[in-house]
């Protein structure tokens, strides 16, 4: 018998979504978190923006998912009094050479079901005065948001329906029994077992470690897993932004750029950057300033050095390694994997959290076909 119908592991933003969508639907959940608090990786180490979804390739999961979870996170914002800010976002050339880029993102955004607005040099001025461009693009639908907010949100949904939240847990391992999945592990220093019909691998960054602890998973499945770090830097004084304001992706790199962001308090924030590691690290480089300063001042140039300050670190879960086209998410049930039953998410990297309640309906859809 099992004690659970739906054992989720993973307390981001990602599996929180998952547990409470499983959880209004009558199943009974229980959430395993290995952290402390709720979120602890990349769902509280980002740019906390809603994304319109511009840059994936058409027809990915990406492209589908973010287009449809900017929508259903809009709507879960208002009905929950999450704070949000619609801000729009605008992306700029700074030079006639990055005009063909413009045009390129235009149009794989429009591929995408996302319609842009073009402006020319005077229409950006008029807007963000002191801006640097020779021609942009308007993205009315971007905003940002507070994540920690959101995640309560999920938290008191699933609490509501009757799920169920265990921090300080670790899976140690997973068997097979009868139709079930047995979960071993400890909880605050004590060790459990306990029994569910379905298993959700939402680790995050921790995905294909629990993957490879599930008997009889598929290790040819399991994708490889890059550590990439995205640091930022604050900006000390009185933003003068009232767009999030992107540059034209970096050649050859995974990376978007350096981004202007603000947060719901006014605060304004750079990055993030891109830089491969070999292990979770969260520390900062605080002698990143100049080269930051360098990256902003192509399209601000009154950026001024001595005013960025090391913010934080996050790292993203990627499946591509460095000079490798980025990879899509990767959502695996039995087919791929060969373990009834379970379903894995791996890559869930951004835009992850603008995605999240629409993973959270694909996963749902994903459950009632096992």
């Amino acid at each position: 018998m099992a004690d659970f119908d739906v054992m989720v592991v993973g307390a981001g933003v990602v599996g929180l979504a998952i547990a409470q969508r499983l959880a209004v639907a009558g199943r009974s959940v229980l959430v395993l978190e290995q952290e402390a608090w709720i979120g602890q990786h990349a769902s509280s180490r980002n740019s906390e923006v809603i994304h319109a979804g511009l840059y994936y390739p058409p027809g990915s999961l990406k492209a589908r998912l973010c287009r449809q979870g900017r929508e259903l996170l809009y709507r879960w914002c208002a009905q929950h009094q999450v704070p949000h800010r619609p801000l729009g976002k605008l992306l700029v050339a700074t030079s006639m050479e990055e005009l063909p880029a413009l045009a390129a993102l235009r149009a794989n955004a429009a591929a995408n079901g996302v319609e842009l607005q073009p402006l020319d040099a005077s229409q950006i001025y008029r807007l963000e005065p002191q801006l640097q461009a020779v021609a942009g693009l308007l993205s009315p639908t971007t905003g940002i948001i507070d994540s920690h907010a959101l995640m309560q949100s999920f938290e008191a949904m699933l609490l509501r329906h009757g799920g169920q939240l265990a921090l300080r847990t670790r899976v140690e391992r997973v068997d097979r029994e009868q139709g079930l999945l047995r979960v071993h592990g400890s909880s605050a220093g004590e060790t459990f077992e306990l029994r569910c019909r379905y298993l959700i691998n939402a680790g995050g960054l921790f995905a294909q470690q629990l993957a490879s602890r599930v008997e009889g998973y598929n290790a040819a499945s399991i994708p490889s897993l890059h550590y990439c770090q995205g640091r930022y830097y604050s900006y000390a004084g009185r933003s003068p932004f009232r767009h999030l304001i992107y540059p034209m992706p970096e050649p050859g790199t995974a990376g978007l750029g350096i981004h202007a962001t603000l947060d719901l308090g006014g605060q304004l924030r750079f990055g993030p950057d891109v830089h491969y590691t070999e292990a979770l690290d969260y520390r900062i480089d605080e002698h990143l300033a100049g080269r930051f300063a360098r990256a902003i001042q192509r399209y601000w140039p009154g950026c001024q050095p001595e005013r960025l300050v090391p913010g934080y670190t996050g790292v993203r879960a990627k499946l591509s390694g460095p000079g490798e086209a980025a990879a899509d998410f990767q959502l695996q049930g039995p087919a791929e994997h060969g373990v009834p039953g379970l379903i894995s998410l791996f890559g869930i990297e951004s835009p992850g959290l603008t995605a999240s309640l629409a993973l959270g309906e694909e996963v749902a859809t994903l459950l009632d076909k096992l």
